[in-house]
């Protein structure tokens, strides 16, 4: 494929339009001799006579016929993509997609989306509700803008923005006896009827590492794979859960009371991840700041 600068086609349009190299030079605001030299090397690359130069006039060869109108759309397709670029941006049209742990979507994606939209209304968000590893893979092969979800581990190539820190407690019913007590340690929470977590979650493996040699007297009721469908578990009386604090906000389960974890008390943390080195269009970056802005107004 030729290798040449986009200012070449120009001079050889504006070459074909005014017929002679002071007019066409004039034109496009460069030297006799620059336009020359422009000229002289597009044929060079392309390995054709592209026009036929006399002392008086200059004309396009046959080739040179055949080039020119693809030469022009050529360009009106370039200046048209340029445009349609710039308009998305200034008007906040386009489609920003976000891989997003469930805890994390259930949260505080709705009030961020809804002033977001306030800013920018013809916007569409895709959020992408999924395991903090099907985040990293989401943001890594380019199937998510960025994503947002807690440190366990980060994969090469992608970057950890810390936004939050956030402790487990344990979730029950408001009826259920133990919705009384101030705070409760994990052997106790293991000495009852609990749901816990499938291995191939992420909160598990976090969990896991931090629990270290505590053990659990009993099997769980049940596991699932995602904290929400825990959450639900709970609610119809099957036990007690271990949750990261924000999977449980008032206004969603009224019905749901956290009690604080301890010995050890567990803590992940949450943030953006990004792809290293790439950077983020216009939208994708405003939906970004308006996390980071909900974060540090709540923290």
């Amino acid at each position: 494929m030729p290798s040449f600068d986009l200012q070449d086609l120009y001079a050889f349009l504006a070459l074909n339009e005014h017929g002679s190299f002071r007019s066409a030079a004039e034109a496009i605001c460069i030297s006799q001799s620059a336009l020359s030299r422009r000229i002289e090397k597009l044929e060079n690359l392309l390995g054709v006579r592209l026009f036929d130069r006399t002392t008086r006039r200059v004309t396009l060869t046959q080739i040179g016929r055949t080039f020119a109108p693809r030469a022009q759309h050529l360009l009106l397709e370039f200046e048209d993509a340029l445009a349609g670029i710039g308009d998305r941006a200034a008007h906040g049209t386009g489609l920003v997609t976000v891989a997003c742990v469930p805890s994390a979507a259930n949260y505080f994606m709705p009030q961020v989306i809804t002033r977001f939209r306030t800013r920018f209304p013809k916007a569409r968000i895709k959020v992408v509700d999924t395991s903090a590893g099907e985040v990293a893979s989401a943001v890594q092969h380019h199937q998510a803008d960025f994503g947002l979800s807690f440190l366990s581990s980060i994969d090469v190539g992608l970057i950890f923005m810390p936004l939050v820190d956030e402790t487990y407690r344990a979730v029950c019913r408001r009826d259920d006896p133990l919705a009384r007590r101030a705070s409760l340690s994990w052997t106790e929470f293991f000495g009852g009827d609990y749901i816990w977590l499938d291995k191939p979650s992420g909160n598990r493996q976090l969990l896991d590492q931090a629990l270290g040699s505590i053990k659990p007297a009993r099997p769980p009721v049940c596991e699932t794979r995602h904290v929400t469908a825990m959450l639900g578990m709970v609610n119809a009386g099957l036990g007690i859960a271990a949750v990261p604090e924000m999977a449980v906000p008032d206004y969603a389960y009224p019905s749901l009371v956290q009690i604080p974890l301890t010995d050890p008390v567990v803590k992940r943390q949450v943030g953006l991840v990004k792809k290293a080195g790439k950077a983020l269009s216009p939208l994708a970056a405003g939906l970004e700041a308006e996390i980071v802005s909900f974060y540090q107004a709540s923290a």
